[in-house]
C-alpha cells in the first residue's frame, strides 16, 4: 500500500515534467497544485519518519518544478 501511493506520486511528478517538456505551464501549474494538495493530506496523516522524509523529498522537488514553471510562463 505505501508503495503504491508513492508509485502514483511518482507517476503525477512524471506528468509534470512531460508538461514542463511540451512548454504547457497553465497545466503544469494546476497539475502541481494537485500533488501538493495530496503531499499535504499525506503529512497531515502520516507520523512515521520514513514517511515524512519521503514526502519532504516530494516537497521539494515540487517547489524546485514550481521555479521552473514560473520560469516557462514568466509568472502564474
Amino acid at each position: 500500500m505505501e508503495n503504491d501511493k508513492y508509485a502514483l506520486l511518482k507517476s503525477e511528478v512524471q506528468e509534470i515534467i512531460d508538461l514542463i517538456a511540451a512548454k504547457n505551464a497553465k497545466d503544469a501549474n494546476n497539475k502541481l497544485v494537485d500533488v501538493s494538495e495530496q503531499l499535504d493530506d499525506m503529512l497531515d496523516t502520516s507520523d512515521e519518519d520514513e514517511d515524512l522524509i519521503e514526502i519532504s523529498k516530494y516537497q521539494v522537488l515540487l517547489n524546485q518544478l514550481h521555479q521552473k514553471i514560473v520560469a516557462l510562463n514568466g509568472s502564474i
